[in-house]
């Protein structure tokens, strides 16, 4: 076997944005693409010879293409063995886990999250770093300089290497070990749940559940996990084979895209329970019997319910939340004397706070939950809290959830999608709205006064580093909020967000419409920032 030192270009184009670098399935098929950006990862660490790496996806078009292109760059490159999902197949928090599990140096995720799939559709790759979690940015801004300057990459000249099946193969002097990619996480998830509890709830004639797994990444997680070992019936499952087109849907876990499941628990004799994961695995969405769980309330649930899980029963350190996610979480953290942390967009700034034992819980409005088990969002992880709450508790996901808004308040909450908008229209937007943000304070709406409007900064309390122009925030004196900021997640155009937020601490209105609620709101919304006129566009183009 020959190493072989390939001249090339940089691409401009190759700055990892909040999960790493997305693009099209065809920009990433252009010539020397993939190797360029793998070869710039290496090139921007230090260390990582003769150490392991962990490597994986969730299953879409392209995926085992670059699966041995990269085992072929790191060997090359001089990295000592690399552990491999079965069949390219590795979730997203499985990645974490197995980086964790085997002391490994860091490891690729291949994944455009709940991006489309298929020759037409989307592709990305992120590198996680030693802790499991997602690249910071100073390493990804190294990694983003590198592929700047970038003349030739290496390669090792050799045949595929057969992914099919778990087994042991050599690469030049790697070592290549390809895992069964369901095992190690199962056994991280039996170490955190009270399993037992679980079993028994399944097994009741009355309680019965729906898990779409979307044709993606959790298919075989959720097979094993809950139809297997938690003894839930065969077909329990649904859209279980992980496919490299998702069957032509969109594997994002919302109330739009996750329409089978939607009308499976809404139907009138629906199930008790039900969730869906998204294209990597790391996000959830949860259901009740005709009831949708909002993913910020989720989060307050989970951190107000801890105590019943086996792994929490000690204790919180703390929480953390996104800068857009609803406040309901820091309601409960302050009843429960709790350190209660606000982030940018981005799991990698949870990090630090994990690592550093200053939160156990932590959450973000796009879907996505997780905890100091791993350092990614987790969403099987999220559905197994969810059921052993419910095991323990015994009742209805609308009546836990009910009973927590009795007692801590609601906090009415949305998020208004404008996808694929014309990005200089989008930067305009926001552009412009910086503009007034120091005039706004004081202001009037109707029966809304502003408290303060600013462009949300971020000092990390563990390193200090400072994350700027994560968001602009329009506070009102009554607690509630406006949030506009656009996504780093799509691959066409600019998406923009609207995340609208009002508390509600009267029992006697916890049962309005939620569009109804907030639309006061959603209209100073469009008042202030002209939203119609930038993105043309009368309505979103997902509400959740």
């Amino acid at each position: 076997m020959t190493i072989r030192t390939v001249k090339t270009i940089p691409f401009t184009d190759q700055k990892p944005g909040t999960s790493g670098l997305r693009k099209s399935v065809t920009a990433f098929q252009q010539t020397h693409y993939l190797e360029n950006f793998v070869q710039s990862v290496f090139n921007s660490l230090d260390g990582y010879q003769g150490k392991i790496l962990v490597l994986g996806g969730d299953g879409r078009y392209y995926n085992r293409i670059a699966i041995n292109t990269i085992l072929k760059i790191a060997s090359a490159n001089g990295v000592g063995k690399v552990l491999v999902g079965c069949n390219g197949i590795l979730s997203t928090p499985a990645t974490s886990c197995v980086i964790r599990e085997n002391d490994a140096f860091g490891g690729f995720i291949l994944s455009a999250s709940h991006n489309p799939g298929g020759p037409n559709g989307d592709f990305g790759i992120k590198y996680n770093i030693g802790n499991g979690g997602p690249a910071p940015e100073k390493v990804t801004e190294a990694i983003f300089a590198q592929s700047k300057v970038i003349s030739e990459y290496k390669i090792l000249e050799a045949a595929d290497i057969n992914i099919d099946r778990p087994g042991f193969f050599k690469l030049g002097m790697m070592e290549v070990n390809v895992i069964d990619s369901v095992d190690s996480y199962l056994k991280l998830m039996e170490s955190i749940f009270d399993f037992d509890q679980i079993v028994n709830l399944l097994k009741s004639n009355s309680f019965r559940l729906c898990i779409d797994s979307m044709n993606a990444v959790t298919g075989p997680y959720a097979h094993k996990i809950f139809e297997h070992r938690l003894g839930a019936s065969i077909g329990t499952v649904i859209n279980g084979i992980p496919l490299e087109d998702f069957g032509g849907g969109h594997p994002d876990p919302n109330l739009v895209y996750a329409h089978d499941l939607v009308e499976i628990l809404f139907a009138q004799n629906g199930p008790d329970f039900g969730a869906a994961s998204d294209g990597d695995g790391d996000r959830n969405m949860i259901l009740g019997h005709n009831f949708f769980v909002t993913p910020s309330d989720s989060l307050a649930l989970l951190t107000a319910n801890a105590h019943l899980v086996p792994a929490y029963k000690s204790g919180l350190s703390g929480v953390a939340r996104s800068m857009p996610t609803s406040m309901a979480v820091d309601r409960v953290a302050a009843h429960l004397n709790l350190p209660c942390y606000e982030t940018p967009t981005g799991w990698k700034f949870f990090g630090n706070l994990l690592d550093d034992s200053r939160a156990t819980l932590c959450g973000e409005e796009s879907f996505g939950t997780g905890s100091n088990h791993i350092r990614e969002k987790d969403g099987l992880w999220a559905v197994l809290f969810w059921l052993n709450i419910l095991a323990v508790r015994k009742e209805s996901v609308e009546s836990i959830v009910r009973q927590h808004w009795s007692e801590y308040g609601r906090n009415y909450y949305s998020r208004h999608d404008y996808e694929e908008v014309d990005s200089q229209r989008a930067n305009d937007l926001v552009n412009v709205l910086k503009l007034k943000l120091t005039d706004l304070a004081g202001k009037n709406y109707g029966s809304y006064q502003v408290d303060y409007a600013d462009d949300f900064s971020y000092t990390d309390p563990v390193d200090h580093s400072v994350t700027s122009g994560q968001g602009i925030r329009i506070g009102f004196t009554d607690g509630s909020r406006i949030v506009l900021r656009l996504s780093g997640t799509g691959t066409k155009g600019a998406t923009l967000r609207l995340y609208v937020e009002s508390y509600e601490a009267d029992k006697a209105k916890h049962n309005l419409d939620t569009q109804k609620a907030l639309k006061p709101l959603i209209d100073i919304a469009q008042e202030v920032a002209n939203i119609r006129h930038y993105t043309e566009r009368e309505s979103p183009t997902v509400i959740t």
